[in-house]
């Protein structure tokens, strides 16, 4: 398959892996539906950090933000498990100590390694987390192509649209898009969906995945439509949720304008995922900077709203049925 263009951006094929650099790994546990998704810049790239849900759990993001003596971080680790999951970030750091990757300290060179996890535990077994060795071997995984999608990864266990809980959920897991925009600069991203609410078509809102009117029932009950009817979910229950996004761009930036580019990305998950960023989600974009390529940050921000809703789309319409939970792509 080439490239496509639609007059104003090229579409890419390869998805994150499409910005020169980056590497993306996955390891999976298809019994306990749990994994993790990693990926690598070991070159470095400036990092940026944009956090949304109000139930975010995060580790070694601090060098994402700016301010931090450090300029560039290594990788990303994406987790399913919730707080247990941050364990596989250990792993990577590992992987990567022992090539020679990371910050120069005189003594030691120490990689920078930013992890996120999304709340899986209600799908296949909850004593099964994402570990030590999960993260090492997602990091010796990784590749440039193909950049593998659906049910993979840190959405291995994903679900979405978990309003009456996951026994009328629908399955979300791994998608990635990519642009070329006018003088070279690319952006593009990876989305693990695993969000509370539905993912919908962006041209129409109307959704594509997410709660459904019953255990039984293939028809979608449209949670948003649902809450304004009251229909409301009060506490955090034990289907708990989260969107994790990396963005990636081999346009030049600082950490200011990548914080920036993260933030702009944000609207992309308002666009594919009704409702977004509510309390019971740890929603968050990752951004990295790869590359000297000159760019308006304004136009980079329009084109990773672009690939970030794309992504998530793609993430539910590459998920397949997996834990008794139905997927699009039966």
């Amino acid at each position: 398959m080439s490239p496509k263009s639609d007059g104003n951006m090229t579409v890419l094929v390869g998805g994150l892996t499409d910005i020169h650099g980056i590497r993306v790994g996955h390891a999976s546990d298809y019994e306990a539906l749990t994994g993790c998704t990693v990926i690598l810049c070991e070159g470095g790239a400036v990092g940026g950090l944009d956090v949304r849900g109000g139930a975010a759990s995060t580790r070694g993001v601090d060098a994402f933000r700016p301010g931090h003596v450090v300029e560039r971080v290594h990788a990303v680790v994406l987790a399913g498990g919730s707080a247990f999951g941050l364990e596989a970030v250990s792993g990577v750091t590992n992987y990567l100590e022992r090539r020679g990757v990371g910050f120069p300290t005189g003594t030691a060179r120490v990689p920078i390694v930013g992890g996120a996890i999304l709340y899986d535990l209600a799908v296949g077994s909850p004593k099964a987390r994402p570990t030590v060795e999960m993260g090492r071997a997602a990091a010796e995984a990784a590749r440039i192509r193909p950049m593998e999608e659906g049910c993979v990864g840190a959405g291995t266990g994903a679900t979405v649209g978990k309003l009456f809980g996951v026994v009328q959920a629908m399955k979300g897991g791994v998608g990635s898009a990519a642009v070329e925009i006018y003088g070279g600069a690319r952006v593009a991203a990876l989305a693990v969906v695993n969000a509370f609410g539905d993912v919908v078509d962006v041209a129409t809102g109307r959704p594509l995945a997410g709660a459904r009117t019953g255990p039984e029932s293939a028809e979608l009950a449209d949670t948003a439509a649902c809450m304004k009817r009251g229909i409301v979910r009060r506490q955090f229950g034990a289907e708990a949720n989260t969107t994790l996004v990396v963005v990636a761009t081999n346009a030049r930036l600082d950490k200011v304008q990548a914080s920036a580019l993260a933030s702009m990305a944000q609207a992309g998950c308002a666009r594919a995922v009704s409702p977004v960023h509510t309390m019971f989600d740890g929603d968050l974009v990752f951004a990295l900077s790869l590359g000297e390529v000159d760019a308006d940050l304004n136009t980079l921000g329009v084109a990773a709203a672009e690939v970030t809703a794309e992504a998530i789309v793609r993430g539910v319409k590459t998920a397949r049925t997996l834990g008794g939970v139905p997927g699009l792509a039966s």
